[in-house]
């Protein structure tokens, strides 16, 4: 049965996502329509994503930009809803946490489309995070679930969603595996890491951009801080939420064993984590991927969408490191892998392949 499926992207890790997604889809004869929000504008976080992972180029730009979260989703919802009246697909699928997924899930379900959410189930259970927000909405919003692990897939049957909820694999393996192999196989070019750092000595890559951490000055000052402060280079890759807040705040970033760059394509951000000691960060995704890359892993949260990277010490919690003093902050920041075996819990590499069939045989019912 061939049908037309609409995915609705517009953030970074949803870029990442719709790789595996449209090679699936194109290698299964089905139609794929892509629409890019423009949640995240910048070309770093974006366009080159396109080219870098051989995703096709979307066919509907939107181009929403920035802007509170009420005024991103309902221009995203206004923006959208001619597009799906026009396309009427057999499936939108929506991807992740952002307020495009949300607006994609809305925009959807009122129109009466059926809406598949792809990486289903994740919970934090802090409420005071949009991204929290935007996945329980969506999930209860949304007519099939696309659960990455069985974590997620217990969350969803707790929460009276388990009828509609398939578990997939992760689509973030497919990609960060092939990546990563490319990079070992030397096809894929040195990360243009920051100015002055030096390769050949060991260095953290570090992400911060979520709004708990830039928003409140103090927050984000301890935390530059303690950076600074780390025994070795960090290469800080600087989201542009995190260079505006640090700008508004007064706060310098690039001190101490800090240099800051530029967000990287995601063959190079593979690259960079394969080459480095460890990940401090905030991103959910990021710390996934340090799991799968083998590289200990710090972040800056309270919790974790991800628990299963927390087995055996690949990724530690650390909500603020000026309470765990410099001394133990420096030993976490820079402990070495563990020994433990991480398993596979977040599946095999084929997750695209069963979304692809899943999507066709859900709609032939």
């Amino acid at each position: 049965m061939s049908l037309k499926v609409l995915s609705v992207v517009g953030a970074r890790p949803q870029l990442v996502k719709l790789a595996p997604i449209a090679s699936a889809l194109a290698s299964a004869g089905q139609r794929h329509v892509i629409v890019h929000t423009g949640q995240h504008y910048d070309a770093d976080l974006s366009d080159v994503f396109f080219s870098g992972l051989g995703i096709p180029d979307p066919d509907v730009h939107l181009g929403v930009g920035s802007g509170s979260h009420g005024v991103q989703t309902g221009a995203v919802m206004a923006a959208l809803d001619p597009i799906l009246e026009r396309e009427r697909p057999d499936w939108v699928l929506v991807y992740g946490d952002t307020n495009s997924t949300l607006a994609g899930a809305v925009s959807a379900v009122k129109l009466h489309l059926p809406v598949a959410h792809l990486e289903a189930g994740l919970r934090s259970f802090n409420r005071r995070m949009p991204e929290e927000h935007n996945r329980v909405l969506t999930d209860h919003a949304a007519d099939l679930l696309l659960a990455p692990t069985e974590e997620a897939m217990r969350h969803l049957a707790a929460e009276g969603l388990a009828e509609r909820s398939v578990r997939t694999g992760d689509v973030m393996v497919d990609v960060c595996l092939r990546v990563r192999d490319a990079v070992r196989a030397g096809s894929v070019d040195a990360p243009v890491l920051p100015d002055g750092i030096d390769p050949e000595r060991p260095y953290l890559v570090a992400t911060v951009h979520r709004a708990e951490n830039t928003d409140d000055a103090a927050r984000l000052a301890s935390l530059a801080d303690a950076l600074a402060d780390l025994p070795v280079q960090v290469a800080l890759l600087a989201h542009p939420r995190l260079v505006a807040r640090a700008e508004t705040h007064g706060i310098k970033l690039g001190r101490g064993a800090v240099r800051v760059g530029r967000p990287l394509p995601y063959a190079g951000l593979v690259a960079a984590v394969l080459g480095s000691q460890g990940v401090i960060t905030d991103s959910g995704g990021l710390q996934k991927e340090a799991f799968l890359l083998e590289r200990p892993c710090t972040t800056l949260r309270t919790e974790t969408e991800w628990p299963e990277t927390l087995a055996g010490g690949w990724n530690e919690l650390v909500a603020d490191p000026a309470v765990l003093g410099p001394a133990r902050w420096a030993a976490t920041a820079t402990r070495p892998a563990p020994d433990a075996p991480r398993g596979t819990p977040y599946g095999d590499g084929h997750a695209a392949e069963t979304v692809a069939a899943i999507l066709a045989e859900r709609a032939s019912r």
